[in-house]
């Protein structure tokens, strides 16, 4: 395991943001996307909390992932879910109005990971994350999630649409279930510039 997870804090306002230190990776989708989960599997941890209820976190959540040492070497930033029930369609309209000074400004912001869930069509509130992220010059990657209640080729049609529809070159692939492509995943935040050497 590469570093142990330890709750940081719940922000609710930019006055609340952890001093930024070291390089934090930033964690976005739908509602129901399975952010939480995700992290969990990516720390080996319970860090973030399942809920049943999609919609619920209405803070940015900061999680410390430590070295051998206990030393901080990273920040995941989970971010509250939009697109859900009667949210609006805009990509802002439904978050607090600290999320995006955050994304905009955040010194230490190196790379905004965007969840999709790969067992549905392409959603037009990505499209709009992602073109927010693009206009504001934020490094990102697309992750599909929940790709192991898909077929084979049914795994290879629903990526190709949500490449095609959502314009990307590349997408990650992952089950926070079985743990399918974790470790690529990982390889991709320690070589986007968080590296806290």
């Amino acid at each position: 395991m590469r570093y142990s997870a330890q709750f940081l804090l719940s922000a609710v306002s930019a006055a609340q943001f952890p001093a930024p230190t070291v390089p934090e990776v930033a964690f976005l989708g739908r509602s129901n996307v399975g952010k939480s989960s995700l992290l969990n599997a990516l720390v080996g941890d319970k860090a973030a909390k399942v809920s049943s209820t999609p919609g619920r976190t209405r803070a940015i959540n900061f999680f410390a992932l430590l070295d051998q040492r206990q030393q901080r070497r990273l920040v995941f930033s989970d971010l509250p879910g939009y697109g859900y029930a009667k949210i609006s369609k805009s990509i802002s309209a439904g978050w607090p109005a600290f999320i995006e000074p955050y994304l905009e400004t955040r010194p230490t912001l190196a790379l905004c990971i965007c969840l999709v869930d790969s067992n549905i069509p392409p959603q037009p509130s990505d499209g709009l994350l992602l073109d927010w992220l693009r206009s504001h010059e934020r490094a990102f990657a697309v992750v599909a999630t929940k790709v192991d209640r898909l077929s084979g080729n049914e795994r290879t049609r629903n990526l190709a649409a949500i490449k095609k529809a959502h314009q990307l070159d590349a997408i990650y692939a992952v089950s926070a279930k079985t743990r399918a492509g974790i470790g690529e995943l990982w390889t991709l935040i320690e070589g986007n510039g968080t590296s806290a050497d």
